[in-house]
């Protein structure tokens, strides 16, 4: 059973991703938070495995939330929630440690699927979404993208071609069919990358991959 949290200040839009969860067996809601600091300390009481988290939220907002989840003890993933006039906060949340977002308007049954996906390891970046929201807020050339580069050159070949298809947002059964291995190796190369990179996520390791040019703006 996933035990998942939903945080959001719209009291109605809590609790419709509330009844959305409870509709999937293997889906439990243990913990409902209106801010990011309550969130932060229902964490800190409970174990939860995936938190659902707004963005623009008062007292604590949905990126610093996400940045304080992912530092506690036994960390849940967090799936950001948004819309697409909030590209910045998404990226943000991202880079503060989020294994993914959602639009508002996804498909109820999109939501659940992602839940679980991300609470298996594995991130919510969208191909087209996420590319838009990375190619338009984290370019190559910037001083940072010195330092992406630096990290990627310490990968192994192999690694370097799971990383590349790890920006291209594939899964790893994605991945396994693209370079003909088992997913059970891709899996072991996915986290062997994420140590290298001194990454939390594949999200995280995604972004890095744009900012070192792996993947190049046709991909």
């Amino acid at each position: 059973m996933i035990r998942t949290m939903v945080v959001d200040d719209d009291a109605l839009v809590r609790l419709g991703l509330v009844d959305l969860l409870a509709q999937d067996p293997g889906l439990t809601v243990v913990a409902e938070a209106a801010d990011g600091l309550q969130a932060v300390e229902l964490a800190r009481q409970r174990r939860i495995d995936v938190a659902l988290m707004d963005i623009r939220m008062p007292r604590l907002d949905g990126i610093a939330a996400t940045r304080r989840l992912r530092e506690l003890p036994e960390a849940p993933r967090v799936i950001a929630l948004t819309t697409f006039d909030l590209d910045e906060y998404v990226y943000q949340a991202l880079a503060a440690g989020a294994d993914g977002f959602l639009l508002k308007d996804t498909p109820p049954a999109e939501i659940a699927r992602a839940v679980h996906v991300v609470a298996a390891g594995q991130g919510m970046l969208h191909p087209a979404a996420a590319r838009r929201l990375i190619d338009r807020y984290h370019r190559t050339g910037a001083p940072r993208s010195v330092e992406a580069r630096s990290r990627v050159a310490a990968l192994t070949p192999r690694e370097a071609e799971v990383l590349r298809e790890l920006g291209r947002g594939r899964s790893n059964a994605e991945i396994a069919s693209a370079l003909g291995m088992r997913e059970s190796t891709v899996k072991a190369h996915v986290s062997r990358i994420l140590t290298a990179l001194g990454v939390g996520n594949r999200v995280q390791a995604a972004l890095l991959a744009r900012d070192a040019g792996v993947v190049d703006d046709t991909d």
